[in-house]
């Protein structure tokens, strides 16, 4: 395998050691519908001795995704239903989603926009088409954010980025530009001083939302890629999906916590699966998600504790669905559940 090659073909799965001839003929029905791309980063991380390999499962085509459940849909949290102009999606008052790109370093076997993205999605936007993006943000001046996700926007140029970026600094009630990338832990060499440049280009605030699942993500190399832009003055936040076979057990999930504060990223949003086409071998249910998440409190410090949330199909944006800790007994009267299970009644009794 060439190093420095990304994997995009079932043949070159095959040539690197990562599926055999057996499957190679299998799967070939899975890459006919959804993309496939492997950076060397990555396929160096997959342990080919172990059949359950939590990287492996994560970006290897695997014949489950050809099972589609009946609550599956292609838009699962409806992009589609609140998009005004191609290529923006507007949920939420006071930001936007510009999705500029819909390509992706790697392709994530659970991704919830796997029907748009990749070579037979919804492609980059042209000229025009940015334009009128530009021009809806600029016609809206309750948009205070603007969220670059796609695909994932640090494919592009530098010099692309700092384009989009200039056109975002003449907006003036556009305060915070966040980018939401894989590329600082798949790519990590791609995170240079040319791009750091073009991502702080507008003289806006720019946050990062990191996207990890496993510990083994944050390697060296990934922790100097994050520690560059880190130093550079941009803020770096955490998003991650409660997976089944990844990370869905307490310890695993805690030491990918403590591991981004380590690496001086905020860990924000611990999504539970969207209900993407062929998606459900990922899927955990709520109740074993609240769990996980439950045990999480007392084990680990305050700083690396996610918000466990659910996108509402249809469009209608996130929820916190993590466990509550409080429940009423009586009026003014409450039952506390410490993070070891016990009950305490607050106020205490005198």
């Amino acid at each position: 395998m060439n190093s420095m090659r990304p994997i995009r073909n079932i043949s070159e799965l095959e040539r690197a050691g990562l599926i055999d001839a057996d499957q190679a003929i299998s799967l070939e029905a899975v890459t006919e519908r959804y993309a496939v791309a492997l950076t060397p980063t990555v396929a160096r991380l997959i342990d080919r001795t172990d059949p359950a390999d939590p990287i492996a499962r994560q970006f290897l085509p695997d014949m489950a995704e050809l099972a589609v459940t009946p609550e599956e849909r292609a838009d699962p949290i409806g992009d589609h239903a609140h998009s005004p102009v191609e290529g923006i999606v507007h949920r939420y008052p006071d930001r936007v989603l510009l999705k500029a790109v819909h390509v992706c370093p790697v392709y994530c076997r659970f991704c919830f926009r796997r029907e748009m993205v990749g070579p037979q999605g919804l492609g980059t936007l042209d000229g025009e088409a940015l334009d009128a993006a530009f021009a809806y943000i600029r016609g809206h001046s309750e948009i205070w954010e603007v969220i670059l996700t796609g695909g994932d926007p640090l494919v592009l140029s530098p010099r692309r980025l700092e384009e989009i970026l200039r056109q975002l600094a003449d907006i003036d009630h556009v305060k915070i530009v966040r980018f939401h990338t894989r590329v600082p832990v798949v790519d990590p060499l791609r995170i240079d001083a040319a791009l750091i440049a073009a991502l702080k280009a507008s003289g806006k605030t720019i946050y990062v939302a990191l996207h990890a699942n496993h510990p083994r993500e944050l390697t060296g190399e990934a922790r100097a890629a994050c520690a560059r832009l880190v130093d550079a003055g941009i803020v770096l936040i955490s998003q991650s999906v409660l997976l089944k076979g990844v990370n869905d057990d307490p310890d695993v999930l805690a030491t990918l916590m403590k591991a981004f504060v380590e690496t001086r990223v905020k860990p924000y949003y611990l999504h539970h699966p969207d209900l993407a086409p062929g998606t459900s071998h990922f899927r955990l249910t709520i109740a074993e998600g609240q769990a996980i998440v439950s045990a999480l409190r007392g084990r680990i410090s305050g700083l690396c504790q996610p918000t466990y949330i659910l996108d509402i199909p249809g469009g209608h944006g996130k929820a916190d669905i993590g466990k509550s800790s409080v429940r009423e007994v009586s009026e003014g009267c409450y039952s506390i559940s410490d993070y070891r299970g016990g009950e305490h009644v607050y106020p205490p009794d005198p």
